[in-house]
């Protein structure tokens, strides 16, 4: 990445610069003297060391506005994406009221944390009683777990469940931490997560119902490079792509043109070598 040769704190202010240059269209030295706290000394050296390092198409200084606009062919030097530069470049505003929605963070118990992990490490089953938002049930079972997964949102643990005979995911925060948290050792092999061990490759298309102005606004949106785009997650997670994409919802902006499913398990590995 570029900047990885300087020092930590340099290297942030050069990459905040890059951001405004390649979001903003503009940078000046007063940006990252305010927002880093330095001085205007350490602030020149900073945009001379920017201004070398992007001699292929550098910023321009603008006497009249008193800045510096990136050139027409500017080419960012390092990557960011546009949530990100919200949080960077784009979302700043002098007044107090927040200019972003307030995002719901999901808590944990360490100490239930630390229990599947132990787990996860011995390849032990688990005694936990566990809140199902489905059935309101809190009985204890026994799981085993296999592996921490996220959903983009939520941290699961994938687990296979003694009660159901197979393998589910579990919200580590509905995992009450009174439960016995008993480890024993498996008396009989359990089968192989089938569906942990399938990579699914998702084709997505612009809706069918968009008008074709709707459609080709939808693909710069999500930077469709080819007819259609294609995300690759395990099976396990394919299920939480229409909740976090919306696909199932009525207004949906895409929509699946098919999945493809590719055996990922070491014993296909092998067998392909």
């Amino acid at each position: 990445m570029e900047f990885d040769d300087k020092k930590y704190a340099q290297r942030e202010r050069l990459i905040f610069l890059d951001n405004c240059l390649t979001w903003r269209g503009v940078a000046n030295r007063r940006d990252i003297i305010d927002r880093f706290g330095i001085s205007n000394g350490q602030a020149a050296l900073d945009f001379k060391l920017y201004l070398e390092r992007a001699s292929g198409a550098p910023p321009v200084y603008d006497n009249t506005k008193k800045t510096y606009l990136a050139a027409s062919k500017h080419q960012p030097l390092t990557q960011s994406r546009l949530t990100e530069a919200f949080d960077a470049v784009l979302g700043e505003t002098q007044s107090e009221r927040p200019a972003s929605l307030p995002r719901l963070e999901r808590h944990a118990d360490p100490l239930v944390i630390s229990h599947l992990y132990q787990a996860i490490q011995s390849g032990t089953a688990l005694n936990i009683q566990y809140t199902s938002m489905r059935t309101g049930t809190d009985a204890a079972q026994w799981i085993v777990p296999r592996v921490f997964a996220s959903d983009g949102d939520r941290v699961h643990v994938r687990a296979f469940s003694f009660k159901h005979n197979d393998y589910h995911d579990y919200v580590p925060i509905r995992i009450s931490p009174d439960s016995t948290f008993e480890q024993k050792a498996l008396v009989r092999s359990i089968p192989g997560d089938r569906k942990w061990n399938t990579l699914a490759r998702i084709f997505l298309k612009p809706k069918s119902d968009l008008s074709p102005a709707q459609a080709e606004a939808v693909r710069r949106e999500y930077g469709f490079e080819d007819e259609l785009l294609c995300i690759e997650t395990r099976e396990a997670l394919e299920f939480y792509a229409d909740r976090r994409w919306g696909l199932d919802q009525p207004h949906s902006r895409l929509e699946r043109e098919r999945v493809d499913y590719l055996d990922i398990s070491e014993g296909a590995a092998s067998a392909s070598d």
